[in-house]
């Protein structure tokens, strides 16, 4: 089945590029020009993920991956001229799936296309009826939707990835790195602040609901843990 995958870029030569090197791969190609045109092709169009320049006219790709990840859970590939480790770690924050820094080889960026997709595909094949239950707390692994007390909380795609992850092999010790590489999916050699800020995140909002922030345990010096019922 072909992919449908839409480019994002005030640069005609690079969409062009890229456009040339996805449909030879039998990849369906959108082009827009900006944000705005992203936002409105998104509301007509069914695509199966985004490569998002950051650097964009009339609306920026910052407003405009917040837009993406806060209305749907299409694949996010960030484009960027600015290779600075805040910029990368602020896109991921914002919910982005991988990042590249131009100048960039169109060969890359389609072998990356592939890996996002199929980790993509794969989250949603091995997604089973299972619904996790621990004491205030309720995971639908189907339906992504979480309870805290009886109260449905909103999470994004990201916060729910990492839950998820956790809650599969309580007890189990996570690095910051693994959670990086298994919930993000790439080896990410920058700072790991952005596995912090999602699970102080996450953390926050079972809290507010009432919940019992401490299932998420912070193991010092390595990363973190679920515990469920105070570590029983």
């Amino acid at each position: 089945m072909s992919h449908t995958v839409m480019i994002a870029d005030d640069d005609p030569r690079i969409r062009s590029v890229v456009r040339l090197y996805l449909e030879a791969e039998d990849f369906k190609v959108i082009e827009v020009e900006n944000g705005k045109a992203t936002i409105e092709q998104l509301s007509k169009t069914k695509v199966d993920l985004i490569i998002l320049d950051l650097m964009m006219p009339v609306i920026d790709g910052w407003t405009t991956c917040k837009y993406i990840r806060k209305n749907t859970e299409v694949p996010v590939i960030m484009l960027t001229a600015k290779g600075e480790e805040n910029d990368r770690i602020l896109g991921l924050e914002l919910g982005a799936d991988d990042y590249i820094v131009k100048p960039f080889s169109p060969r890359e960026l389609v072998a990356r296309v592939k890996a996002v997709l199929r980790r993509s595909e794969s989250k949603q094949s091995k997604s089973d009826t299972y619904i996790y239950k621990f004491p205030g707390l309720v995971i639908n692994a189907v339906t992504r939707q979480v309870t805290v007390n009886n109260k449905k909380i909103k999470l994004t795609l990201k916060e729910f990835d990492l839950l998820h992850l956790l809650i599969q092999s309580p007890g189990r010790v996570y690095s910051r790195d693994e959670l990086l590489e298994q919930v993000w999916g790439f080896d990410y050699c920058g700072d790991t602040r952005t596995v912090d800020t999602h699970i102080n995140r996450l953390r926050y909002k079972i809290e507010e609901q009432g919940g019992n922030s401490s299932f998420i345990q912070t193991v010092r010096g390595v990363g973190y843990k679920f515990l469920p019922a105070d570590g029983q």
